[in-house]
């Protein structure tokens, strides 16, 4: 069962994280190991504000390939975003982020995953280079930061 979370303060604002991290669509581009993203559905969330998205990812890794859907929970005045499981190879995942203004146009990154897959190969396989894996895949929402923000 892996889990991992992270506390990060970086020189942008809530807004430009929480739209960066939002904007799925866009993580083919800058995500590693995901090579195809795919809105499913979009609506209103459970309190006036939020929205729903119902989303497939493909994630691309050595010899494995696989998609799964979760339900991505957006809450902007809350500047947090929630992620539940679907459907797919895990037996679970959720994730979150949280995204708080700090002074000097800067702003704290709070963000968890906690999932399990169904294949146990898959899970021994991830399992060996997960600290890694999540390491990376942090690095890149904040090169894309950089990239889009400077």
């Amino acid at each position: 069962m892996p889990h991992h979370s992270d506390s990060r303060v970086l020189p942008y604002t809530a807004d430009q994280m929480y739209a960066l991290v939002a904007d799925i669509e866009s993580y083919p581009q800058f995500l590693p190991w995901n090579s195809a993203a795919r809105i499913r559905s979009r609506g209103p969330g459970p309190e006036a504000g939020s929205e729903i998205i119902e989303a497939d990812l493909v994630i691309s890794f050595k010899v494995f390939r696989e998609r799964f859907g979760s339900r991505v929970t957006l809450w902007p005045e809350r500047k947090q975003i929630d992620t539940e499981y679907l459907d797919g190879p895990f037996r679970y995942l959720r994730s979150g982020w949280t995204f708080s203004d700090l002074p000097d146009h800067r702003v704290q990154v709070d963000f968890f995953v906690d999932f399990e897959f169904r294949n146990a190969i898959l899970g021994k396989v991830i399992g060996v280079v997960f600290g890694e894996a999540m390491s990376r895949i942090v690095r890149a929402f904040e090169e894309r930061a950089r990239a889009l923000y400077g």
